[in-house]
C-alpha cells in the first residue's frame, strides 16, 4: 500500500490573514512539501497540471525532476496529466527523460482536467474530450513499448518511422494511472490496458466512486488481467488534523468556507458527511481512511490533499508530520494486515522490471 500526497497547486488567499503568496513562493512551497513528504516516510508526491490562475503547475516535469534531485526514495508523480491537450509525443519522451533522471521514481496520471477553456487554448475541442483521451493514450501506449511507430489518428499528423528518446530506463515504460471523477469510458480505458484506475473521490459521494471502480474492477477482469479484486485502485482524500477534533474543526472552517473550490456550498459538516473530507484528530483521519476498504475492496494507493485553500506553509507541514508520524504508519499496517496474499501492491519500476524478467525467462 502506498501512501502520499497530492497537490493542485492552487495560489489562494489565506482567509485568516488576506495574504496572498506569490507564485514564486507557491512553488518553493510545494518543493518543501514534496521533501517533507519523503522526511516524514510517505511514498508518493504527486502534482497537478494546470495552465490558469489561480494554478501554478503548468509544467509537472520540471518540478518533478528538480524535486528528484532533491530527494532519494519517494515516488514522483502526477495527479493529472492532460492526456487530451498534450502531444503524446511530448508526454512520452518527458516522462521517459524523468524516469532517467529520478532512478525510475516516476508514473503519472492520465486526465482531461476540470478547465473547459484549455482546450481551444491548446487547439483542441472540448467536446472531442473523450475520443482525445482515448486515442492520445493508445498512440502513448506504443511509443513506449515499440522502438519505431508507424501511426495515423484522428488528431495528429501521422508518425513515419519515429522514435521517441530516450527510451523508457530499462526498457519499462512508468505506470499509467487514468485519473477520473465522472467518466465510466476512462475507467474502461484503464481496464483494457491493465492500467491503473485513480478514483479522485473527493467532491462526489462516495456511491458515485462505488460504481466507477466496480465497473473498472469488472472489465479488467473482462480483459485478462486477472481477478477483479486484482485491479489496480488509487484513492484521493482530503485531510485536516489537530490532536483535539474541536480544534481542526475550529481552525479549518475559514479555510473551507471560501476556499475557491467549494466555498459558500455545503456546510463543512455536511461535506464531511457526504465525502471523504476528515476534519478532527489523527484517530478520526484513521477510521474514516480505514472505512474506504469496506466501499472500494483492498486498494494500492492513498493519496491525501492537504495544502489547499489558502493553508500557510507552517500548517502543512504540521499536518504531515501527523500524517507521518500517527496515521499512516497505523494505516499501513491495517491495511497490509487486511489485504489477501493475491492481491497486488502497488507497482513500481523494482516490481514492473522484475515482471518483464520473469515474462523474457518464462
Amino acid at each position: 500500500m502506498q501512501f502520499g500526497i497530492f497537490t493542485v497547486g492552487d495560489v489562494t488567499t489565506d482567509p485568516t490573514t488576506g495574504r496572498t503568496p506569490t507564485e514564486a513562493e507557491r512553488i518553493k512551497a510545494m518543493v518543501a512539501i514534496a521533501e517533507k513528504a519523503e522526511e516524514v516516510g510517505l511514498d508518493v508526491f504527486a502534482t497537478g497540471e494546470h495552465h490558469n490562475p489561480p494554478f501554478v503547475p503548468s509544467s509537472p516535469t520540471t518540478m518533478l525532476g528538480y524535486i528528484a534531485a532533491r530527494t532519494e526514495r519517494i515516488m514522483l508523480s502526477t495527479s493529472t496529466t492532460l492526456i487530451t491537450t498534450n502531444d503524446p509525443v511530448k508526454i512520452a519522451e518527458d516522462f521517459a527523460m524523468l524516469q532517467h533522471l529520478a532512478g525510475g521514481r516516476v508514473d503519472l496520471m492520465l486526465g482531461r482536467g476540470n478547465t473547459g477553456p484549455v482546450y481551444p487554448w491548446f487547439g483542441k475541442d472540448i467536446r472531442e474530450g473523450i475520443p482525445l483521451a482515448v486515442e492520445n493514450y493508445a498512440l502513448l501506449h506504443k511509443l513506449w513499448r515499440e522502438d519505431v511507430v508507424n501511426w495515423q489518428g484522428r488528431f495528429r499528423t501521422p508518425l513515419q518511422s519515429f522514435t521517441s528518446t530516450p527510451r523508457p530506463l530499462d526498457d519499462v515504460p512508468p505506470f499509467v494511472w487514468h485519473g477520473s471523477i465522472r467518466s465510466p469510458e476512462i475507467a474502461e480505458q484503464a481496464a483494457y490496458y491493465g492500467d491503473g484506475f485513480f478514483a479522485n473521490n473527493i467532491f462526489w459521494p462516495r456511491d458515485h466512486f462505488v460504481r466507477l471502480i466496480d465497473l473498472y474492477r469488472r472489465r479488467f477482469e473482462h480483459y485478462g488481467h486477472g481477478s477483479a479484486d486484482q485491479a489496480i485502485v488509487g484513492l484521493g482524500g482530503q485531510v485536516f488534523m489537530r490532536k483535539n477534533s474541536q480544534d481542526a474543526v475550529r481552525e479549518f472552517r475559514p479555510y473551507f468556507d471560501n476556499a475557491p473550490v467549494y466555498g459558500h456550498g455545503p456546510s463543512l459538516e455536511e461535506f464531511t458527511d457526504q465525502t471523504p473530507l476528515t476534519v478532527g484528530s489523527p484517530q478520526e483521519v484513521i477510521d474514516k481512511t480505514l472505512s474506504f476498504r469496506e466501499s472500494f475492496g483492498d486498494y494500492q494507493r492513498q493519496l491525501f490533499l492537504m495544502d489547499h485553500a489558502g493553508l500557510p506553509l507552517k500548517t502543512v507541514l504540521e499536518q504531515l508530520d501527523l500524517l507521518g508520524e500517527e496515521v499512516v504508519p497505523v494505516l499501513r499496517r491495517e491495511f497490509d494486515a487486511l489485504r489477501p496474499a493475491h492481491v497486488p501492491e502497488a507497482p513500481t519500476h523494482a516490481s514492473l522490471l522484475a515482471a518483464k524478467k520473469a515474462e523474457v525467462l518464462s
